[in-house]
């Protein structure tokens, strides 16, 4: 039996010339993240080891987003910690503020993730990078201390589920609109531990901000990891990023997956994912009257430039209902400086919005955007669990930018066709 683009990668990477579902290995790692919440309890266990160096300090990544710039104490301390680390270990890829943006969507645009790469991080959302064709995967901080100090990790080989995605999406229908849709289909734990593989003709459509939002989803269907074939968009992307040599994997012809799903993106709607859960999702035309009281564009989910386009699009000439708090994160310093030179800062702000310095911020209930209670935010992060962004008695319910930027002029959960 055939081998899967992640089954692939993960026997290259423990030294076998293949691997089954199932199977536990050890596999050599090409990058190990961390952030300003998990970092720390990763430093700190690594403390207690008999080996307290790093493996290879240009393979280790400490980005401070969560709390960045520091929101109180505690999260001064937190990145001081990072911070000590890093000094102290010559750490390449240390990011701060400056230099911050979230992490996500930060290392592809460093390049440091590459088709090929194996890469675990300490957040649950590192599943990202597999939009380039690597297999990434979040583990907790006790992993990550581990793979700091021996660049490895055991995994077992996940089996996997494959999404045939055919058809041409129509307009305001975005990687968003997409994974949430699945998502809606299959269940939170519809893809538990399994390798989420995206094929198909419909793929040319997707840009790479589209695979990165679909990617970074897979965990919320339970996946282990989301993954894409390496198409010519994709090595467009790695060229103008990264000087890193990369790798294309691809599924054999008779690998094995537990079930296929067949997507047609010409048959979507924009989708909302409604409280408490991100499979309780609703097409635009289900929603009925929903008004809000707050609107975040951004995260790792959604904060890319793809994202501050669409959001612009729908906010150009346009106002902020009153009453609706509107706040704009662009996810990286890059993505800041671009968004002002094409001139969408200005319209987020001639809007009503605000717009934040790069930081995961509202997305985990950390601050820059919290709810009181009763309070409804539509936002294009990536969960919606009872208080994630405040208040346990506050809702939140997710979607694409373009649906969030509609919603904030009419005052209530909208498509961009009602403008």
């Amino acid at each position: 039996m055939g081998m899967t683009m992640t089954q692939k990668i993960l026997a290259a990477h423990a030294g076998l010339s293949e691997v089954k579902a199932g199977q536990l290995i050890e596999a050599n790692l090409d990058l190990v993240l961390g952030n300003d919440i998990t970092s720390p309890v990763a430093i700190n266990e690594m403390k207690k080891m008999d080996n307290q160096t790093v493996f290879d300090k240009d393979k280790i990544a400490l980005v401070m987003d969560h709390f960045i710039p520091n929101k109180d104490i505690k999260s001064a301390e937190n990145c001081k910690c990072c911070r000590d680390f890093a000094g102290e270990h010559k750490i390449t890829n240390y990011f701060d503020v400056g230099e911050m943006g979230i992490e996500h969507a930060l290392l592809p645009e460093k390049g440091l993730v590459v088709a090929g790469d194996a890469v675990i991080g300490a957040d649950s959302h590192t599943c990202t990078y597999g939009a380039l064709g690597a297999f990434s995967t979040g583990v907790g901080s006790t992993d990550m201390a581990a793979g700091m100090v021996t660049g490895k990790a055991w995994f077992k080989v996940p089996s996997a589920i494959r999404f045939e995605l055919v058809g041409k999406p129509g307009k305001w229908i975005s990687g968003k609109d997409v994974i949430l849709h699945i998502i809606g289909m299959i269940g939170v734990d519809g893809a538990l531990y399994q390798s989420m593989e995206f094929t198909g003709e419909g793929i040319q459509y997707l840009t790479m901000d589209d695979r990165f939002t679909i990617c970074n989803m897979a965990i919320e269907a339970g996946g282990k990891n989301g993954i894409f074939p390496v198409d010519d968009l994709a090595v467009a992307y790695m060229k103008e990023h990264s000087t890193k040599e990369f790798t294309i994997y691809q599924a054999d012809d008779d690998a094995e997956y537990e079930q296929t799903y067949t997507i047609d993106l010409s048959q979507l709607k924009p989708t909302v994912s409604f409280p408490h859960l991100p499979e309780n999702t609703k097409t635009i035309d289900e929603v009925g009257e929903i008004a809000i009281d707050q609107v975040v564009i951004g995260s790792c989910t959604n904060g890319r430039m793809d994202d501050m386009r669409a959001a612009a699009q729908v906010l150009k000439g346009r106002k902020v209902a009153r009453g609706v708090r509107c706040i704009v994160i662009p996810a990286t310093q890059a993505i800041y400086l671009q968004s002002m030179r094409e001139g969408l800062l200005e319209t987020f702000i001639e809007a009503g919005a605000v717009v934040s310095t790069p930081t995961c911020g509202p997305c985990l209930g950390g601050y820059m955007g919290i709810l009181a209670a009763g309070e409804r935010c539509i936002s294009t992060t990536n969960r919606n669990f009872v208080g994630r962004m405040g208040h346990v008695d506050s809702e939140v319910y997710l979607a694409s930018p373009a649906v969030a930027a509609a919603s904030a002029v009419l005052g209530r959960i909208a498509c961009p066709c009602e403008l």
